[in-house]
């Protein structure tokens, strides 16, 4: 009788051990995949196996949340996440604000942006929302002048006053660090960048400000963001933790902690 005690007592602890419930979150490489995977223990004694799943793109892994691939990503700012809702009718939600990353304008060919040349080649991201912060980004920069009321949707269409004739390539977030030698400058997401070695603080030469309104947030599918594992992962990502992480290993302000 007591060796079925026994067993029965190892069987129950087996059950639980492989009875956690599986979270799968999509992620770009840096800093959002090693965010999560900084926290995987703590949702683990919370009974939740998290699991990252890396992307190199800006649309594969809403696609994947929309369609209940994995169950939410981190990766995006709101301006991002509401352009790609309203193009593709995605029902995404913003669980939680994380950090910030501030966007800047780096060159190999130039020290200061007084010695841009007329009818410089600068590469800006081809995504919409990344495209009219980039934008907005030049003019605070006093490169150029933005129609009135265009804001986060801005194109090159959208410039009013170029005064050194500059010349916009609109290249893929994240082939724009491969291409900063053969462009006269670039603006570069701070996810792209900090992967190639660029510091915004350090070789940024006009840098987004702290004020800026592009949070980047724990997207859910409507309706999921009160699920307990998802509340388990916010409150894992916010934690102090995480806040002592990023301002260490970013201490040049390249990835900015909101909460």
């Amino acid at each position: 009788m007591k060796k079925l005690i026994a067993f029965a007592g190892i069987a129950l602890l087996a059950s639980s051990v492989f009875a956690q419930k599986v979270l799968k979150v999509g992620a770009t490489p840096e800093p959002h995949a090693e965010i999560l995977n900084l926290v995987k223990e703590d949702l683990a004694a919370k009974g939740i196996d998290l699991q990252v799943v890396e992307f190199t793109d800006y649309v594969t892994p809403n696609d994947a949340v929309e369609a209940g691939d994995i169950d939410a990503n981190y990766f995006q700012h709101i301006p991002y996440l509401e352009s790609f809702n309203k193009e593709k009718g995605y029902h995404l939600v913003n669980a939680a604000g994380v950090h910030v990353e501030p966007v800047a304008f780096y060159s190999n060919k130039i020290k200061k942006l007084d010695d841009l040349k007329k009818k410089a080649t600068i590469a800006i991201p081809n995504d919409p929302t990344n495209e009219g912060r980039a934008l907005l980004l030049l003019q605070d920069a006093g490169l150029i002048t933005l129609k009135e009321g265009v804001g986060i949707t801005a194109t090159p269409l959208d410039i009013k006053k170029n005064p050194k004739k500059l010349k916009f390539k609109e290249i893929e977030a994240a082939s724009l660090p491969r291409v900063l030698g053969d462009v006269d400058g670039a603006v570069i997401n701070g996810n792209y960048a900090i992967p190639a070695g660029l510091s915004a603080k350090k070789d940024g030469l006009f840098v987004e400000g702290s004020s800026s309104p592009y949070v980047n947030v724990i997207a859910v599918k409507a309706g999921n963001e009160s699920k307990e594992e998802i509340k388990f992962l916010i409150e894992a990502v916010k934690s102090d933790k995480i806040k002592k992480y990023i301002s260490e290993r970013y201490p040049n302000g390249e990835v900015v902690a909101v909460f």
